[in-house]
């Protein structure tokens, strides 16, 4: 068998599921088992975090509450990341990236984002109110500064459609 937390060959560790008594029908006999101790303190600590939420005992963290200026820095992020991503090889999974270019990665990202809130803070006077139609406008368009959107067709790819479809017609 192997380990639920890394995938190696399971080692003797295992989890008893005790919250069901031996003669209770909701009971099952679990096939967790696990490499080593700190493979089962690691599921311990995910499984814990869920009996305690799904009891109502344990509160979730809170989420971060970007201001729209955030969410418009975070928007400009993408092309500094479609970039390097390009660079990279956008053929390359994620998980399949090395130290160096996953760092490419994030250097890019962090770096935009601070670019992108230094610019908004010079062209401002006064520090910004959360919620106030000057934030909004500027988080209106994300995509205006990119001059192609993938998702839209344009008259040129049309008319190779119409023409592969003639062709296919004949």
């Amino acid at each position: 068998m192997k380990c639920w937390v890394c995938k190696r060959q399971a080692r003797g560790f295992t989890h008893a599921d005790t919250r069901h008594g031996v003669g209770d029908p909701r009971r099952f006999v679990p096939d967790w088992v696990f490499c080593s101790r700190r493979c089962q303190d690691a599921f311990h600590a995910l499984y814990g975090n869920w009996r305690r939420a799904m009891e109502g005992q344990h509160r979730e963290g809170s989420m971060l509450d970007a201001s729209d200026i955030e969410r418009t820095a975070m928007r400009t992020c993408l092309k500094a990341f479609g970039r390097v991503a390009d660079e990279i090889g956008f053929t390359k999974p994620l998980a399949a990236y090395t130290e160096a270019e996953a760092l490419r990665v994030i250097d890019a990202i962090v770096t935009r984002y601070t670019e992108a809130m230094v610019e908004h803070h010079e062209t401002t006077r006064m520090p910004p109110v959360r919620g106030s139609a000057a934030a909004k406008a500027t988080a209106r368009d994300p995509f205006a500064e990119l001059e192609e959107l993938p998702w839209e067709v344009t008259e040129s790819a049309l008319v190779i459609k119409a023409t592969d479809e003639s062709e296919r017609k004949n």
